[in-house]
């Protein structure tokens, strides 16, 4: 099936500073700024709980170093770890020269070099998004363009073949289609290839406008290059990389320099043993606000496109001080808000119970609705077979849809149950769950308790 469910992916985590020397992240969504924070590199397993994990060299340079799924090539692939520019849901590369309005598009460039096992089943895609706004914290609702430099393993475009195209000086098979609220539309270069130098990716989009794909009043808010992967995965790499994207002369909103204004009325909307949920005002930007940066002591934690975050992982009984910042889709940071501080509780949050324990953190938070990434792990001493997490609610929350459990909720009170294939823990071993869910008013975390069968 196709790629472009990729387009479901979980908001991500951010990292804050650059590395020289090679580094690796294994977690699910985790990130890594790459060539100065230029691009961001992003692990985006989604679909999948078996183990990843990608490094970053030097440069542009990264690689996928451990990988070994298998998932059937019919459905969503299980990963796709990838370098990205611009916006994706609402996590920001600075200076990226986006958004930019299709009609006032002057040129989009890319050069791309790969390496490719010879076994797996896996793309090699540029991935390509159009909202209809110049900012978006959730799903793009323009256009998807997809850009399969290669395949292997018999994996295919979402949709059907509809033609093909010369553009950009290639011969592509042409495949669209149409998701809940997004087209897509994906160009297959024939013969495959491991590289590309000088791709004019406005020649694509402009095809795309002609075709009807894409609305030229809509925006280009974010380009990714990477692998979905089906099967296997271990060993692609990709050893240089770029892209950049200008407005025609000087109208386009790439020419954005002005910084949003300080958000306001930061304040403490809920403490635990382990957690502080903070909220603030919403700031201003002449373009839009992408993104909100929250501090601990001076230190960046955390990235919401919301107005709301909680962070988690703390001593009890201990305060911590916390600023935000705002920043826009050209990367334009805001000063910092007045300082608040908070003091967590002295008792546990309840995260214990039978045989396990669990908690999760809100990993993205757009004002009305948010996305969280839950973890179980077995504190007991023998092997478990299933597990089960409930909480209760203070507020209005929501769930709206879940992964990797079955989530189910009456009233305020909500359960995660274990699904077949990660009920089964080792002692110490852990877990990941998620869920998206809505909400009016405050979105603390609750307490939680986890018991095992």
């Amino acid at each position: 099936m196709l790629a472009a469910v990729a387009a479901l992916l979980l908001p991500l985590t951010t990292a804050t500073t650059a590395h020289a020397d090679p580094v690796s992240t294994c977690a699910p969504q985790g990130t890594l700024p790459v060539a100065g924070g230029e691009y961001t590199l992003q692990a985006n397993e989604w679909n999948s709980t078996a183990q990843q994990c990608v490094t970053y060299s030097s440069g542009t340079a990264w690689s996928l170093t451990t990988a070994d799924f298998n998932l059937p090539t019919n459905g969503a692939p299980a990963t796709y770890p990838s370098l990205f520019k611009g916006c994706h849901w609402g996590d920001c590369t600075p200076n990226s020269g986006m958004p930019i309005q299709i009609s006032k598009l002057g040129s989009a460039v890319s050069s791309w070099s790969t390496v490719q096992p010879a076994s797996g089943a896996y793309d090699v895609a540029y991935d390509l998004w159009i909202n209809s706004t110049p900012t978006t914290a959730g799903q793009p609702d323009g256009t998807e363009i997809m850009i399969w430099l290669n395949s292997r393993g018999g994996v295919q475009p979402f949709g059907g073949k509809s033609g093909t195209s010369a553009a950009a000086g290639r011969n592509w098979d042409v495949w669209t289609g149409r998701q809940t609220s997004w087209k897509i539309i994906s160009y297959v270069l024939q013969g495959g290839g491991t590289s590309v130098s000088n791709l004019d990716v406005k020649a694509l989009i402009d095809d795309a406008v002609g075709r009807g794909s894409v609305d030229p009043a809509h925006y280009l808010i974010d380009a990714e290059a990477g692998f979905e992967v089906w099967q296997g995965g271990q060993g692609l790499a990709t050893t240089g990389f770029s892209f950049s994207a200008s407005a025609a002369g000087s109208g386009g909103t790439g020419s954005d320099t002005q910084a949003p204004t300080a958000p306001g009325g930061l304040n403490v909307t809920g403490t635990t043993a382990t957690s502080v949920s903070l909220g603030w005002s919403a700031a201003t930007d002449n373009v839009g606000v992408t993104a909100y940066d929250v501090y601990r002591g001076g230190a960046l934690v955390g990235t919401t496109a919301g107005r709301s975050y909680t962070d988690s992982g703390l001593t009890a009984a201990t305060a911590y001080t916390y600023t935000v910042k705002a920043r826009d889709a050209a990367g334009n940071t805001s000063a910092a808000s007045a300082p608040v501080t908070a003091t967590t509780s002295s008792g546990s949050n309840g995260g214990g119970g039978s045989g396990c324990s669990a908690s999760y953190t809100v990993s993205n938070d757009w004002g009305s609705g948010f996305t969280a990434d839950g973890t179980v792990t077995n504190s007991g001493t023998s092997a478990t077979r299933s597990w089960t997490v409930s909480w209760t609610y203070p507020g209005s929350q929501r769930v709206t849809n879940s992964w990797n459990a079955t989530v189910a909720q009456s009233g305020a009170a909500v359960t995660a149950a274990s699904l077949a294939y990660n009920g089964a823990l080792a002692p110490s071993a852990e877990t990941h769950f998620g869920f998206q869910g809505t909400y009016s008013g405050g979105n603390a975390v609750p307490v939680l308790t986890c018991t095992a069968t």
